[in-house]
């Protein structure tokens, strides 16, 4: 099976899928005993197309899945060897890949055939690939062919996610209604639809996001906690341990070099 531990190959998605797909990897994970892992909350919709041992996501037993936006970690458990590929999607890219209303996903982990119908297929012909970028290009083009024929989304609730993403989460719903001309219930049934997350929950797992890239480079905690929005280190003490299961100390690298908690 190789060498333990996990190995990836990343692809740039093409050009038709870029607004719809963040990251695309071929991988195979291998650990020597089961490998225990709290998946922190992310601003965005993983589809996991793998063969091998089935791993343990949330609760349940899968092996093709997918998970939708949550304002909680995810705790995952592998215990064999597992390989296949790996999609980051953007909300409005699984709400157009699954054809259903992102809040039918939020906080869940499901089979990825309960929402792109029979994915036996589409696994046994990328484990049939044995090149990995094969295989990535093979996922590129089913994900192409697929979002072609499903309905275009309006503008609005993208162009809502695009401010909060340029500002790290600290654009109020207010504020997003007031510009689009909606009304607050509005805003918040159409994120359900296209998100899964109301915008003030979105906004908290931006802004953890936007925290954790900055602690990852060596920012010093309070800098982060002050430009990213949180009343003060406890604030973003507790929604670290709510939304990654982890701690903005474990976070930052230590001086030193030895790095902190993946």
């Amino acid at each position: 099976m190789g060498a333990l531990g996990p190995v990836l190959l990343e692809a740039a998605p093409s050009a038709a899928l870029r607004p719809y797909v963040t990251r695309l990897y071929a991988f195979r994970e291998h650990y020597a005993v089961p490998m225990t892992r709290s998946e922190p909350a992310f601003a965005g919709v993983v589809l996991v197309l793998a063969f091998g041992a089935s791993m343990e996501a949330g609760g349940r037993r899968v092996t093709a899945f997918t998970s939708g936006l949550g304002d909680r970690f995810t705790v995952t458990r592998t215990a064999g060897p597992l390989e296949g590929v790996e999609v980051l999607l953007t909300p409005f890219g699984a709400r157009r890949l699954y054809g259903v209303p992102m809040r039918h996903l939020t906080n869940e982990v499901l089979p990825a055939g309960d929402l792109l119908g029979p994915a036996d297929e589409l696994v046994e012909r990328l484990a049939g690939t044995p090149s990995w970028r094969h295989r990535l290009a093979l996922t590129d083009r089913l994900l192409r062919e697929r979002l072609a024929a499903a309905p275009e989304l309006r503008p609005e609730v993208p162009w809502a996610w695009a401010r909060l993403l340029e500002s790290g989460g600290r654009v109020s719903a207010s504020a997003l209604a007031a510009e689009l001309g909606w009304s607050h219930r509005h805003l918040v049934a159409r994120f359900h639809d296209q998100v899964g997350l109301p915008p003030k929950t979105a906004a908290r797992v931006i802004r953890f996001g936007r925290a954790r890239r900055l602690l990852s480079s060596g920012a010093p905690i309070a800098g982060v906690a002050a430009a990213c929005g949180f009343y003060d280190q406890a604030h973003m003490n507790r929604e670290f341990r709510a939304l990654g299961d982890t701690t903005p100390g474990q976070i930052r690298p230590r001086p030193g070099g030895s790095g902190g908690a993946s």
